[in-house]
């Protein structure tokens, strides 16, 4: 169980400084770029890696209809960076200027969000 809770916390913090460094180096230049969309899904799986960490050491699967604010704000938060990672691959391909300009907005919303089940994850944690 201990090695479980080390990868879980582990992967959760990689999460939370590779989404960072995707979310604030983009909204920052203004634009979106390739580096940013590989931050933006390296943040993704490690997220979920550490969900689905937790969840096992919780003995509780990512999806159990559990309801509990931290549940349900996980839950918002990995299907809102998985919308991002899409949408931001998507502006990418089409490789449309504007739209990769006006794409940042998006980009500290879901951050925040995300930011929530990752406190309120820490406080449930040092309990």
């Amino acid at each position: 169980m201990r090695g479980t809770l080390i990868a879980a916390i582990i992967t959760i913090t990689l999460a939370l400084i590779f989404y960072t460094i995707g979310v604030w180096s983009e909204h920052r230049s203004k634009q979106l770029k390739k580096i940013h969309l590989i931050f933006f899904w390296l943040g993704l799986c490690m997220d979920t890696t550490g969900t689905v960490l937790m969840g096992q050491i919780a003995e509780q699967p990512m999806f159990s209809g559990k309801l509990s604010l931290h549940g349900v704000t996980g839950t918002l938060a990995i299907i809102l960076m998985i919308v991002h990672a899409i949408w931001a691959t998507v502006v990418l391909a089409r490789d449309n200027e504007d739209s990769a300009k006006n794409f940042h907005r998006l980009s500290i919303a879901v951050w925040a969000v995300w930011l929530l089940p990752y406190v309120l994850g820490m406080i449930i944690g040092m309990r």
